[in-house]
């Protein structure tokens, strides 16, 4: 019962540091732009607007 005394201020500090840091993500910026991130994995930067291979891009 004794190890409750600890646990509880642990426990709700975690929890605080948690809330903390998300409401810092929020202030940040970090959740601005969900649809870029989406799209952006779906364009290919290796071809061009014609959809042959760039030259430049190739490094041996």
């Amino acid at each position: 019962m004794d190890i409750l005394l600890y646990l509880i201020p642990i426990a709700l500090f975690l929890g605080l540091l948690g809330l903390g840091a998300f409401l810092w993500s929020l202030k940040s910026g970090q959740f601005d732009d969900l649809e870029g991130a989406r799209w952006r994995i779906l364009s290919d930067d290796d071809i061009d607007a014609k959809g042959s291979p760039r030259e430049d891009t190739h490094q041996d």
